[in-house]
């Protein structure tokens, strides 16, 4: 059972973007910080990537935990209407796995950055190097 009336449970899922959420905001100026540039959701790119290094060729996906099914507690499905929830959130996984490994496919290196994982900066920022700078 839901525990919010349907007019707050709109007006909640009315709230929930799909650009320039928190998470993404905060991968992007840690990498502006760390001097990269680079372009955003390209609409030409399998899935629309979220952050593209061209130069690099290598896209970055900043990934709710909810909507994407990532395996941390805010990962978690909810409990009411999981004949609704469940298809709709693995649909968005095997969506998300298609379109990266289309991505590969052209010859583009992907990272997936986990809503979870942009609370400690400094292991991003050193991930975010890492993967921007590995050949």
């Amino acid at each position: 059972m839901d525990t919010r009336s349907p007019e707050q449970r709109r007006r909640i899922m009315q709230a929930v973007r799909s650009k320039n959420t928190t998470p993404e905001m905060i991968v992007r100026r840690l990498l502006h910080r760390l001097g990269y540039r680079f372009r955003l959701h390209r609409k030409d790119l399998p899935g629309r990537p979220d952050i593209v290094l061209p130069k690099h060729r290598k896209v970055i996906f900043v990934h709710g935990c909810f909507w994407h099914g990532h395996g941390c507690p805010k990962g978690r499905p909810p409990k009411s209407r999981q004949d609704y929830w469940l298809p709709k959130l693995e649909a968005n996984v095997n969506r998300d796995r298609a379109k990266i490994a289309e991505l590969e496919r052209r010859g583009w290196d992907v990272l997936v950055i986990w809503q979870c994982e942009t609370k400690d900066t400094d292991s991003l920022a050193r991930r975010l190097q890492a993967f921007v700078d590995e050949s």
